[in-house]
């Protein structure tokens, strides 16, 4: 059984906010929960990809349904743990609200566009934490607590450890600049980092085969007989022994034999899912596509800076919510940033997959030209000429 006295010492300053806030009749991390279920960008993880681009099927994996997974699956194993299973709820849905359109694919692109921008890395975990805490609420953040901001930030389910212990110390999170290395303060963050591989291993495995990826493909024996052969009997299998192994001086993880199985299945998966033809082609696409759509939101901002006349004449959706979004956002850029350097990267990574090809639609098609055209008699006759 876990020892919890040393996170009850510093319970006060777990629950700390970046803003004092009248308590009601609520929990401290129920209110957290609340607050992110209606934010803009939980809502928009209905429509982001979690590894397969596919908006009409309505049974792929979405980003919204792989954080409804992730909570659900830390609040089981929190409950016999005698863990917070109110924080492993707030933690779970918001681990990923920095998450780019079109997944890890996505991710990656806006990360090279962002460092060649000499901007640095782009990691959704940090940017989850700067979602929640500037880009939400329109610049105000969600004024979550600490425990949920560090479960956010630490929560790197794409790094399987066999074993973690919190670090039950309080980080300066706003500092941190990279993902490599962060271990969450408690119990329950390490829960939900747990639960992120979880949830994506044998979901992602079911995914795949539903699409018919691993027509000619079986799971490693191993994996068969140690952790089941479908998502639910995996899930099952590892949640267990979570709970099982869950120790206050090594910490919470997997005993040596599922670990075994677990690396398994995630080197299955990378080889024949996450390496394969078809997400080989989603780089190639979602790169011109994003690419473009970065490239004309600069060339906005580098023509028209803060006229507003500029935006208007451009006579699309999509440059007119991107002045109106840096209109709102410009002083608390310069507040918080410094600069609007992050501005075009931020607007960006929060699209979900059907704004981010509607805005490159918008681009590419001057429907703008075609009202002209019909306003004019000869336009509207021309094909009788």
């Amino acid at each position: 059984m876990l020892d919890l006295r040393l996170e009850k010492e510093m319970d006060h300053l777990l629950r700390m906010r970046i803003r004092e806030r009248q308590s009601d009749v609520r929990s401290d991390y129920y209110r957290d929960t609340t607050a992110i279920i209606h934010s803009s960008p939980f809502r928009r993880l209905k429509h982001k990809t979690q590894v397969f681009f596919a908006p009409s099927n309505d049974h792929i994996c979405t980003r919204i349904e792989h954080s409804l997974h992730v909570a659900s699956i830390a609040s089981t194993i929190s409950r016999p743990l005698n863990l917070d299973t109110e924080l492993c709820w707030a933690i779970g849905l918001g681990h990923d609200l920095g998450h780019t359109p079109f997944g890890h694919v996505g991710e990656r692109i806006i990360s090279e566009i962002k460092e060649s921008r000499g901007l640095g890395k782009f990691e959704h975990e940090i940017n989850s934490l700067r979602v929640v805490d500037f880009l939400s609420n329109g610049g105000k953040g969600l004024n979550l607590t600490y425990a949920v901001r560090d479960g956010i930030i630490s929560h790197n389910g794409e790094s399987i450890s066999m074993r973690i212990r919190p670090t039950f110390e309080i980080k300066d999170l706003s500092s941190i600049k990279e993902r490599k290395g962060l271990i969450p303060s408690t119990y329950e963050g390490v829960v939900v980092r747990f639960s992120d591989t979880i949830a994506y291993l044998g979901r992602d495995y079911e995914d795949a085969s539903r699409l018919g990826l691993l027509k000619d493909k079986k799971l490693p024996d191993i994996v068969m007989s140690r952790l089941g052969k479908s998502n639910s009997e995996i899930i099952n299998t590892l949640v267990n022994d979570l709970i099982a192994g869950a120790d206050s001086s090594e910490g919470i993880g997997f005993s040596e034999k599922i670990f075994e199985a677990v690396e398994a299945l995630s080197a299955f998966n990378y080889e024949n899912i996450y390496r394969s033809k078809i997400l080989d082609g989603y780089t190639k696409y979602f790169t011109r596509l994003i690419d473009l759509v970065v490239g004309y939101l600069s060339s906005l901002l580098k023509d028209y800076g803060y006229d507003e006349r500029g935006y208007l004449d451009e006579k699309n959706m999509l440059a007119i919510g991107f002045y109106n979004y840096i209109s709102d956002m410009k002083e608390k850029y310069l507040r918080i940033d410094g600069s609007l350097d992050n501005v075009i990267i931020d607007y960006v990574s929060g699209m979900s997959d059907n704004f981010c090809l509607d805005a490159a639609n918008e681009i590419l098609k001057p429907e703008h030209i075609n009202d002209e055209i019909n306003k004019s008699i000869t336009g509207k006759w021309f094909d009788a000429l």
